[in-house]
């Protein structure tokens, strides 16, 4: 089994990268999927979330306000920091759990989409790390163009990661996303023969 970090900065194309190695045959765990089950009503993580951050933030029908929380994390990095303290446990140890899921039924590899990467995690948990890169300019017009945010959100959202440039020196892998789809799929079609040759 070959255990692989796949990460970006937010309006990279990450999420069409997964999908793409998805299609070809790799097993896919998606943070953000795995976020969201962690805040589901009834999980330990969403009650957290209300005694931290105030119980308005859940809805009458138990589930929570995600456009809310995230005004006040952005607002304040302390806050996003005691955000991050109750979710990244929680998704960590998921993770794991499918990990071991993965390997017991014998896939080849298994890529777990981890946007924060280099913020929260460890990338030298995994036997290769893929980050899909582009330029800031287009990265931003691509969150304002496919997102109900607004400019100054996406910003904020912006400056809450590292610099790609930082990422790119500690990652196996990069695949730019600055061109077309048929650009994007030879680029991960490579990345992804190599991965299978050390799989």
């Amino acid at each position: 089994m070959l255990s692989v970090a796949l990460t970006g900065n937010i309006g990279s194309g990450k999420t069409t990268v997964a999908e793409l190695f998805r299609r070809r045959g790799a097993t896919i765990l998606d943070s953000d999927q795995l976020v969201r089950e962690a805040q589901a009503p009834g999980r330990p993580a969403l009650q957290e979330i209300a005694d931290r951050f105030g119980a308005e933030l859940i809805r009458p029908d138990g589930t929570l306000d995600r456009a809310g929380l995230r005004t006040k994390v952005l607002a304040d990095s302390r806050e996003l920091t005691a955000l991050n303290r109750i979710m990244h446990p929680a998704v960590h140890r998921r993770r794991h759990e499918l990990l071991r899921e993965a390997k017991l039924r014998g896939d080849r590899i298994i890529i777990s989409d981890i946007p924060l990467l280099f913020e929260a995690a460890d990338p030298s948990e995994f036997d290769a790390v893929v980050l899909v890169d582009a330029p800031q300019p287009l990265r931003r017009a691509r969150l304002l163009a496919s997102r109900s945010l607004s400019g100054d959100e996406v910003d904020r959202l912006m400056a809450a990661q590292l610099p790609s440039q930082s990422k790119r020196q500690h990652s196996d892998y990069i695949i730019d996303n600055e061109g077309d789809l048929g650009s994007l799929e030879r680029s991960v079609q490579s990345v992804w023969q190599a991965l299978l040759a050390r799989a």
